[in-house]
């Protein structure tokens, strides 16, 4: 019961910080709207698909798991800022498992991440795709797993981490190449030999495969399986990508609360 506590407390400590800070909020959902608009809107003319689907419904769903991906693993930063203000210190010696702090902290930046995440589901029929309640219901728990996986990666990178400077580099180094290796921006069959093997080792090629693969199911006019992955030959389901995001994820949390653990 103390551990489950533990975890209350510092999840709910992270979103009433998220909540309360609003000019983060703007800012978390002003960048997935830029690529949305400049790329979406500035390219679906010159880019031919060869589906019945613009290349603005194309990237939608990756707008919103580039979303998801950069606020979980941002959540990682919360660990360097403790740190530097002593907090994680007083954090560490309470009487409570060092796993309920990375369940927390993990549970924390998943539900920030969710919750922009379906802000900008919410914009869904702006770019003519309809918003059922079937599909909310899809989507939201895969994109809270999605969030709970690489939150976790951010906070087993940040607590090895000393500075913000520090966190901010790593960030960058590791989420651009993450991103646009993903197939966030562009389809992932027919590429080259290399980089299509990157693709297939990245885990946030499978979370932008399920987001986009729960979408283009609600489209009967698409063929969702033409934009899936194909590994070993076999065409991905959007089942078979969580199976991997979630097996990903639970590397992640194991690694994130030993981390915590061995910290002094």
């Amino acid at each position: 019961m103390r551990n489950l506590r533990g975890v209350y407390i510092i999840w709910y400590r992270d979103v009433l910080r998220f909540w309360r800070d609003k000019l983060r909020m703007v800012g978390a959902m002003a960048l997935p709207l830029l690529f949305l608009v400049v790329f979406g809107a500035g390219l679906t003319k010159w880019v031919d698909l060869g589906e019945d689907v613009s290349f603005a419904k194309f990237m939608f769903p990756g707008v919103i798991g580039m979303s998801v991906l950069m606020s979980s693993f941002m959540s990682g930063v919360s660990i360097v800022w403790d740190r530097e203000f002593g907090f994680l210190k007083e954090v560490l010696v309470a009487p409570v498992n060092r796993a309920a702090v990375a369940g927390g902290k993990t549970l924390g930046g998943a539900t920030i991440a969710t919750a922009q995440g379906t802000l900008i589901l919410l914009l869904s029929p702006l770019i003519g795709i309809d918003l059922s309640p079937s599909l909310v219901l899809k989507l939201i728990p895969i994109i809270f797993l999605v969030a709970c996986v690489f939150g976790a990666l951010g906070i087993t990178i940040a607590s090895r981490i000393k500075s913000m400077e520090g966190f901010q580099v790593v960030m960058n180094m590791l989420m651009m190449p993450m991103i646009f290796l993903s197939g966030v921006f562009f389809p992932v069959s027919d590429l080259p030999g290399w980089m299509s093997v990157v693709v297939k080792l990245n885990p946030v090629s499978y979370g932008i495969a399920a987001i986009r693969g729960a979408f283009l199911q609600s489209m009967p006019e698409v063929d969702a399986g033409s934009f899936s992955l194909v590994l070993f030959g076999h065409q991905m389901s959007v089942l078979e990508d969580m199976l991997i995001v979630v097996s990903f994820g639970v590397l992640m949390i194991v690694l994130a609360m030993w981390s915590l653990s061995v910290q002094e």
